[in-house]
């Protein structure tokens, strides 16, 4: 196929990519006005054609103002809902626009869509949660269904924390693990989602080749770990200690209602769309996925 990606050079395009590519996919960027990147101009601020594209099998959407790290300030508030609901609403009309629409939209989402729910198991049949992260997601992810009356079918991906060697949540964190300073974060009790990129880059080939496959999906391992256990993961895998809890309230000084909604929340998620499919993850325990990625430490 001929796929179209936005934020093919982030920490999850750059894997998918090279992944697609690989499967003998074409992948076309579609790059903000500005970018190095080489690939096709497109104005997630505004609504515009996408000139150049004769013809675009698929689209996988990743791009979008990062959530974190940083307080989330009146106009940042303002800058993620603008990247993530009305990017993704001008793209799918600008995508709905050309002669052939894609078959196809794979839309980010994130495991934010279900809010703080403490120890509930979560899955894709799950009702959204509170707060501001849950909100955009909900919007971002109506935002995505509006391309479905131009024929596509869309897939929305609700991403947990992605694992990889060379960037994303596991960057900062080991630095500060590999300093002795590292620890779980508050209570250490909140249910940490997270997958690795290898087995995010294998759902997204799946997700796109399988025509049967539709709507929100759980980008998760099937084993979640309380932030306490994810710290002692780390810990083992860098063969340092993790033992300095980060003080809820410290984090809430700092980041405010950042660190409430994407730090210190707990989403106990289950990606029973992708079992029910029959996916099978390279890595499906915690411990597994470290030891892939930091294979010396």
């Amino acid at each position: 196929m001929i796929v179209g990606v936005t934020g093919a050079g982030g920490f999850i395009g750059r894997a998918a990519v090279r992944a697609l590519a690989s499967a003998g996919h074409t992948v076309v960027p579609l790059v903000r006005a500005g970018s190095a990147m080489q690939g096709i101009p497109w104005h997630p601020n505004r609504p515009a054609p996408l000139p150049g594209l004769d013809r675009l099998d698929a689209a996988l959407h990743l791009a979008g103002e990062p959530v974190a790290p940083g307080r989330w300030t009146a106009p940042r508030r303002a800058r993620i809902r603008g990247s993530r609901v009305d990017g993704t609403r001008h793209l799918c009309a600008a995508l709905a626009a050309l002669p052939h629409p894609p078959r196809v939209l794979l839309c980010a989402s994130a495991t934010g869509y279900y809010g703080n729910r403490g120890d509930e198991w979560l899955t894709e049949t799950s009702a959204p949660g509170e707060g501001f992260l849950a909100g955009i997601c909900r919007d971002w992810e109506d935002a995505a269904v509006t391309s479905v009356p131009a024929g596509v079918r869309v897939v929305r991906l609700r991403f947990g924390m992605v694992l990889g060697p060379d960037g994303g949540a596991l960057g900062p964190m080991r630095r500060i693990f590999r300093l002795g300073l590292g620890g779980p974060l508050g209570s250490g009790r909140a249910w940490v989602p997270w997958i690795g990129r290898d087995d995010v880059c294998a759902a997204i080939r799946r997700l796109l080749e399988d025509e049967s496959l539709e709507g929100p999906f759980n980008l998760a391992a099937p084993h979640p770990v309380r932030q306490r256990d994810f710290a002692r993961a780390l810990g083992r895998a860098l063969r340092r200690p993790a033992i300095l809890p980060v003080p809820r309230l410290a984090l809430r000084v700092l980041l405010g209602r950042m660190a409430d909604e994407v730090l210190l929340a707990s989403a106990r998620v289950r990606p029973a769309a992708l079992e029910a499919a029959g996916f099978a993850f390279a890595s499906p325990t915690l411990d597994a996925c470290l030891a892939g990625i930091f294979p010396k430490a």
